[in-house]
């Protein structure tokens, strides 16, 4: 039971918007859906230290001190009520800028260093997977090791679902980008048809059909007919 309570937490967290998901949101909407893949595992590969990090100190800590590792449950569950609160109330994250052309690996680099050197990110690992990991049923570097690599695996999941939208939509935005560079190149401004159309000669004044059949008084006078009379 306890492990279907976490399960569902941490499904729930990972798929709540948060910096990773807009930091990988900006890497693929920057440079496309190769550097965004590379950055879900770097960050991925970040969080795997933390959780590491956190089993060796939580596996030391109960050894010391029963009391303290009680100690820091209660912290943690206060931490997490905490970063909700404030998360509801700001409704704004911190967002790493995305470089522009960034390869592959410098990507994957980037996202390692990004998720490792974040303290935000040690903290909530610390405050959330005690409370799921139980001294009576095993070795507790294990248990917690065990849930951080889910929760890493639920975190990263999501983020390649977020890279993969966020591609189809920098496609669509380069495809209807083209098309408008296509139309308008082929498309000549209107004053240009005027001008061509200013460039034409005029058209000839049409003659009226009974100004071909009168003659012309003089030319009738001089005849030899009229003259004769």
């Amino acid at each position: 039971m306890s492990f279907l309570f976490f399960l569902a937490a941490a499904s729930l967290i990972a798929v709540s918007p948060g910096p990773g998901i807009f930091y990988v949101a900006a890497r693929t909407l920057a440079d496309g859906r190769g550097v965004g893949l590379a950055s879900s595992l770097g960050t991925g590969v970040g969080g795997l230290v933390h959780v590491a990090a956190g089993a060796i100190g939580v596996s030391a800590l109960i050894l010391a001190s029963a009391e303290a590792f009680t100690f820091l449950k209660l912290a943690g569950a206060l931490y997490l009520v905490w970063l909700g609160v404030k998360t509801a109330r700001e409704a704004r994250f911190d967002i790493v800028a995305a470089a522009r052309g960034a390869s592959v690996g410098r990507a994957f680099r980037d996202g390692i260093f990004v998720e490792a050197l974040n303290p935000k990110t040690a903290a909530f690992f610390l405050a959330f997977l005690p409370q799921f990991v139980d001294p009576a049923h095993g070795a507790t570097w294990l248990q917690f090791f065990g849930l951080g690599l889910i929760s890493v695996f639920l975190n990263t999941a999501v983020d390649v679902v977020v890279v993969f939208m966020a591609a189809r939509a920098r496609s669509a935005a380069n495809r209807r980008r083209l098309a408008e560079m296509s139309v308008a190149s082929t498309d000549p401004p209107g004053p240009t048809r005027r001008a061509a159309a200013s460039d034409c000669p005029p058209a000839p004044a049409a003659t009226s059909t009974r100004e071909k059949k009168l003659p012309n008084i003089t030319d009738v006078t001089s005849s030899p007919s009229v003259a004769m009379l």
